[in-house]
């Protein structure tokens, strides 16, 4: 099996993209120790995802939480392999002067911050086992998003982060990559459609904006992720990798052609 006996510290790991990336790491032989900061997620995704598998309800923008859970994962496992940090939000749908101090600082509390606390207290494990980095991003985090400049400004921050730490740690034989979907069917873009002046073309421009011509679930996200940790992508490492249907090539798909 691809992931056999890997021990992976997956955050944001009971829904959305994280759930399809438990569901195949499981699938793929891997063992899981799953961070959330919901107890009622926790509970869902247990129920869905029977298994020796670890829920730890923990808040990724907490310092304090994020060392116990660490140190929880590696009194269960005895190891870490791979951090995928997965934990995101993105509301508010702003532009900047209309984003609050508040609303600001929790974006880059979990979103960034989140991946310094988890590297911060899990790269010692890391050194040991010669892992594995890998962070959700975005496309916006490359090319930008209208009314939604905070949340663009994170994943920015992550892609730097990835490639200075693939930099600063490829000494220890860890590889650092990043996976930029752009839109992808989730619980949280659901809750960004409804926060759009037009709802209704919501789904189309979702659609229009990746050439292969639909927006996908997270599974195709979940695919990428397996291969980049790996050892498929044994020598990859600093990759920020689109898995966007085309959509970074700036083209919009506006009529159906026969080739």
């Amino acid at each position: 099996m691809l992931l056999s006996n890997k021990i992976i510290f997956l955050t944001g790991g009971t829904e959305g993209i994280g759930f399809e990336c438990a569901k195949l790491y499981h699938k793929s032989g891997a063992r899981l120790s799953i961070i959330s900061d919901s107890t009622e997620s926790i509970e869902e995704a247990a129920a869905k995802l029977p298994g020796d598998i670890l829920f730890i309800r923990a808040d990724v923008s907490s310092a304090t939480d994020i060392k116990n859970a660490i140190s929880e994962t590696v009194n269960k496992y005895g190891q870490i392999d791979v951090i995928h940090n997965n934990a995101g939000i993105a509301n508010p749908s702003k532009a900047v002067h209309d984003t609050s101090e508040e609303e600001w600082d929790r974006l880059f509390n979990v979103n960034v911050k989140g991946v310094y606390n988890t590297v911060r207290f899990g790269i010692d494990e890391l050194k040991k086992s010669k892992g594995t980095i890998l962070n959700t991003t975005s496309l916006v985090g490359d090319i930008g998003q209208e009314i939604h400049a905070a949340y663009s400004a994170t994943k920015g921050a992550i892609n730097a982060l990835t490639k200075s730490m693939a930099l600063d740690y490829a000494y220890y034989g860890i590889r650092v990559n990043a996976v930029a979907p752009a839109g992808v069917w989730t619980p949280m873009l659901h809750t960004w459609s409804k926060q759009q002046p037009d709802q209704k073309q919501v789904e189309k421009y979702l659609d229009e904006i990746h050439p292969l011509g639909y927006c996908p679930e997270g599974d195709v996200v979940a695919e990428a992720c397996i291969f980049l940790i790996s050892e498929y992508a044994r020598f990859i490492t600093g990759c920020i990798l689109p898995v966007t249907g085309g959509a970074e090539l700036g083209y919009r798909r506006l009529i159906k052609q026969t080739v």
